[in-house]
């Protein structure tokens, strides 16, 4: 063993510490977690900063990048954080900085940005070294007071520096800007918000403190994106939403329709939901396109400029547009959900999901702590002034007295200290004059400064011992606010971008049906179960290739828009979209692939679904009813239990019916007609003996009108028809034996 790598105390096992590894593990991943949510994931609720940002605007400062001096380069800014406040790398920091600056990022940016910032169709900034930022009037509201004492300031990292915990916040920024993050256990995200109504709501808070949320949503009517869109959410559902702190916000794109000339008309879209790639979203519609997922949608174009415009051509000028854009909002991001968890560090320290009302009201107690702490500081401040002006007057009065001290004595400030009985700030202050503030005049300047100090400190005792002034003070600064960031005066960043619609009611099936092209197909079923489903509508089955020991069992002509219905012997109904059926190329699919189908029951018939059809089921014992073709549609892979049979009974009959009559035959060969009036229509059952057996079942059934009479067909394919007047012994009430068939029925015992 080499001598470095030897533990330390060469080798014996006197320095080795035994930890308990669960312990060492949960010490450290818990510091970490902690770490993670105090100092990197999740903002303060007083000024919506997480560290990284609230670094940023404090290193803008101390740059003097305010809103009315020049840019500095970005690289600057970025090594000032680094090295200073957060020790992390330059490229987290940049981008942070980069997504304070962008309109379509934050609702208020923090940052005003010369140069290449990026852009919403998802392209990166240009690097650092190209770009130039400084703050703007957002960011200046939220530094406002800093350097008064306004708020606690920490060592940094290395302990050289000092920066600020919070900031002084007087800009609703948390709910103003959203924040979005993840922690270790937990998440953040809140969405942007106007200004504007966060300003009317708290100045209704100072005034009734007991204000519920519903009160405050009649000023915060919900999110305001920076990029605009649709809210389509109920008033009722946002409300529970802000009440708990969690939910989430369905947001649509703005879009409308443009006439072409000629009848002809384009889709455009003006407005696309937050957070979402314009190029992404391109992309993807076009792949869905390309998928034929979309066949109302001819074409989609993107003419952005400055303003977003997206142009959607319809596959024709008959299509409905709501339709179109009901299937895109269902398979694109034209519609997506914001969700809304507003997690956050309360008071600075404890992470916790607050209302709107309790982010309000911890926003409202730090500006008051703010203000309190400022006044204090600025009371500080006015009272070393007074003390040193009080020394001044002292000395003019007694000017000639002063020079002489100074002039004869050694030590003239001990002096003159116990001569006029002086502080010692005063005496350095007398002691530091200059000669040129021996003027006359300089006397009554002093007296009125004096004066002035003296009465602006009577105000500042008096805001501080009166809590009604304390919150008047308030609520005139946050009118300030929303007269600079309000609609009246501010007109670009002012006015709501979000606004608040109902989705319009469209049938589900006509948007599934909008979502699917529509083209002729032939189902094919074979009695082994498996499925396909080949391009157009076949004449001749005859050439259908199947596996080894499998042949047809049924086919049928439908459309690809079309649900395809297959009843088994366990009495269940499946459903299968016709576009999701494997192609015509070789043997299809087994229909237990395609749904939750038992291994011991087999496909007794398969056909094309219509709404407002009856359908007659029957089992091999002979029971039977009637039930509504819309009854049987399953909506899932396990499919819908209709007809309830136990072994060794199994459902046999499964057709559409027609007339007024059925006949049935049984395996003895006995044939018994009746009103179909006799059979219940149910939803779900066993059903009702049809007709009575000693032993067998049925052999077949057939719906027939009784005035056009009973036909069959031979083996020879001849068709034979028995009037009315010729079934009369037939004819019975359900349930009967039944008699044997009439002469000249086929042998085999069906009706063909």
């Amino acid at each position: 063993m080499g001598k470095g790598l030897l533990p330390p105390g060469g080798g014996d096992d006197d320095n080795i510490e035994p930890v308990d590894l669960k312990k060492a593990l949960e010490e450290r991943y818990l510091a970490y977690a902690l770490s993670t949510i105090m100092h990197r994931a999740l903002p303060d609720v007083r000024d919506g900063l997480k560290p990284v940002h609230r670094r940023i605007m404090h290193a803008m400062r101390l740059l003097r990048l305010n809103p009315d001096q020049g840019f500095a380069k970005c690289a600057r800014i970025v090594g000032e954080v680094m090295g200073k406040f957060h020790p992390h790398g330059d490229q987290s920091i940049y981008d942070a900085l980069v997504r304070l600056a962008q309109d379509f990022s934050m609702r208020y940016p923090l940052v005003d940005g010369q140069g290449n910032f990026g852009n919403i169709d998802g392209d990166n900034a240009a690097a650092m070294r190209y770009t130039e930022a400084r703050m703007t009037e957002v960011a200046t509201g939220l530094l406002e007071g800093i350097t008064e004492d306004a708020v606690d300031f920490r060592p940094t990292y290395n302990e050289e520096d000092e920066e600020p915990a919070v900031l002084p916040g007087a800009f609703p920024n948390l709910l103003a800007n959203g924040s979005s993050g993840i922690a270790v256990g937990m998440a953040t995200s809140i969405p942007p918000h106007n200004a504007a109504e966060l300003c009317d709501a708290a100045l209704h808070l100072i005034d009734h403190r007991d204000a519920s949320v519903a009160d405050l949503m009649q000023f915060v009517q919900g999110p305001d994106f920076p990029t605009g869109g649709i809210v389509i959410d109920s008033r009722a559902s946002i409300l529970e939403a802000y009440e708990s702190g969690r939910g989430g916000f369905r947001v649509r794109a703005r879009w409308h329709q443009e006439d072409q000339g000629r009848g002809t008309w384009v889709i455009v879209v003006t407005e696309i939901p937050y957070g979402v790639q314009k190029a992404r979203l391109i992309e993807k519609i076009a792949e869905h396109l390309i998928a034929r997922k979309l066949p109302l949608l001819e074409d989609i174009r993107d003419e952005s400029a400055e303003d977003i415009r997206i142009v959607l051509v319809p596959k024709s000028r008959t299509v409905d547009a709501g339709l179109l854009m009901e299937s895109l909002f269902k398979l694109s991001e034209l519609e997506s959900r914001f969700s809304l968890n507003m997690n956050v560090l309360s008071r600075g320290k404890v992470p916790n999901v607050l209302s709107l009302k309790a982010v309000l009201v911890e926003w409202l107690e730090h500006r008051r702590e703010v203000l309190l702490r400022r006044s204090r500081h600025r009371l500080g401040e006015i009272e070393r002034r007074l003390e040193i002006l009080a020394g001044y007057l002292i000395a003019y009065l007694n000017i000639d007295e002063v020079i002489r001290i100074i002039r004869e004595e050694d030590e003239p400030k001990q002096v003159m200290m116990a001569r006029w009985d002086l502080s010692d700030v005063q005496a350095e202050a007398i002691l530091n004059m200059r000669l040129r503030a021996l003027r006359k005049l300089e006397e009554f300047e002093i007296r009125k400064e004096f004066d002035g100090l003296s009465a602006e400190k009577k105000q500042i005792e008096e805001l501080l011992g009166s809590e009604a002034k304390q919150w008047k003070t308030i609520g005139w600064q946050i009118q300030k606010v929303r007269r600079d960031f309000g609609p009246e005066d501010n007109k670009e960043l002012g006015p709501r971008r979000t606004t608040f619609a109902e989705a319009p009611e469209h049938d589900l099936a006509d948007i599934a049906q909008a979502m699917i092209e529509k083209e002729p197909v032939t189902v094919v079923v074979s009695q082994k179960g498996w499925l396909r489903a080949l391009k157009g509508h076949l004449s001749d089955y005859s050439q259908l290739a199947f596996k080894e020991g499998d042949a047809l069992k049924t086919a049928f002509h439908a459309q690809t828009t079309d649900k395809i219905l297959i009843f088994t012997t366990g009495g269940k109904f499946y459903t299968i979209g016709a576009d999701r059926l494997p192609g015509g190329r070789g043997h299809g699919e087994p229909v237990r692939i395609i749904v939750d189908m038992e291994n011991d029951q087999d496909i007794v018939t398969a056909f094309v679904h219509e709404p407002k059809r009856k359908l007659l089921l029957a089992s091999h014992q002979g029971n039977g009813f009637v039930v509504p073709e819309d009854d049987v549609v399953a909506n899932t892979r396990k499919g819908r239990q209709v007809m309830n049979v136990k072994a060794p009974d199994e459902a046999r009959f499964c057709f559409a019916i027609e007339g007024d009559h059925v006949a049935i035959i049984g395996e003895n060969r006995k044939m018994l007609v009746f009103a179909l009036t006799e059979i219940p229509e149910m939803t779900r059952g066993k059903g009702v003996r049809l007709q009575r057996y000693k032993d067998g079942g049925v052999l077949d059934i057939k719906c027939f009108t009784m005035a056009e009479g009973l036909s069959w067909r031979d083996s020879a394919d001849r068709t034979f028809t028995r009037p009315q007047a010729e079934l009369t012994e037939w004819i019975g009430n359900r349930a009967a034996a039944g008699r044997m068939v009439p002469k000249g029925f086929p042998r085999t015992g069906r009706f063909g």
